[in-house]
């Protein structure tokens, strides 16, 4: 049996250039991962079958999980006729915006290509992956990067300076596919995506803090207002900067001093059953 840690990603940035002519829309956006993680174990077996089981009830077993269409994608590619057992210990909260299922995806992946002997690549895992979904690829890599076309093209970056990072979903879930359907293209605020990536390249803290921005914030905010209370408290709680991760809803706030992680955990407890205080890693995994 092997053994794949899965971390979730936070968007420092999310901007949205134009919709394409493939139905996609062109993004722009920096992710990293944070220290809150699924746990994924792969063990072989005789019956030529992918079998899912996962800790959350919300999770798919079938085809519709993406840690199954990367063991089905994999042995498809491959000529793979051995059967995988992946077990999914879910920490990451479900439709979050956090890139719990893309982590899996990435994770069993990684997992397989070890446990299949296949010997690729990094860069041909990811490759693969974007053939999944659109955050697999950068999923593979994990650690800090800027992804653009539909979120498939990867350009590592320097790890974030250290921080905690406080997560925060209210008792909802939101589909992409609704939020980018309900974007106005014409009247977005671009973020300052080079900005962040001077900040990240320099360590600097208040202008991270500064150049945090999601073009699809707005779009959530108005039809789920859950999100607006949840960022309204964490800035009165006290946290340095406050953001929503991809189409949400989780909401997370960048804390510098470990002295106010609890105030801002405890305070928000009381708004939200799911809260989870991590640290920012940004690192990547060893290239396989």
């Amino acid at each position: 049996m092997l053994y794949e840690k899965a971390p979730a990603k936070i968007n420092l940035t999310l901007d949205v250039l134009y919709k394409r002519p493939d139905g996609y829309h062109e993004v722009e956006m920096i992710m990293t991962t944070v220290d809150l993680a699924d746990r994924v174990w792969l063990k072989p077996t005789d019956d030529g079958k992918i079998t899912i089981k996962a800790s959350e009830r919300f999770v798919p077993s079938d085809r519709k999980n993406l840690a199954y269409q990367a063991a089905d994608l994999l042995r498809k590619e491959y000529g793979i006729h051995k059967g995988v057992e992946i077990t999914l210990d879910k920490n990451i909260p479900v439709a979050a915006g956090l890139a719990g299922g893309s982590s899996d995806a990435a994770a069993a992946l990684r997992g397989l290509n070890r446990l299949w002997d296949l010997q690729l690549s990094a860069d041909k895992l990811a490759e693969l992956g974007a053939r999944i979904g659109s955050d697999v690829s950068f999923c593979v890599y994990g650690g800090t990067a800027l992804a653009t076309g539909r979120g498939e093209k990867i350009q590592h970056l320097a790890a974030p300076p250290n921080c905690w990072v406080i997560l925060a979903k209210p008792s909802i879930s939101v589909s992409t596919a609704d939020i980018y359907r309900n974007l106005d293209t014409s009247s977005i605020q671009h973020p300052d995506t080079k900005q962040m990536m001077d900040a990240l390249a320099s360590n600097d803290y208040q202008q991270m803090c500064r150049s945090l921005g999601n073009v699809l914030e707005p779009v959530t905010m108005k039809l789920y207002p859950q999100v607006v209370v949840l960022k309204e408290k964490m800035e009165q709680f006290g946290a340095d900067a406050v953001l929503m991760s991809g189409s949400g809803p989780t909401v997370f706030g960048l804390v510098k001093h470990e002295s106010r992680v609890s105030r801002i955990y405890n305070g928000l407890k009381g708004f939200c059953t799911e809260v989870h205080a991590v640290r920012m890693t940004g690192e990547r995994f060893p290239l396989v």
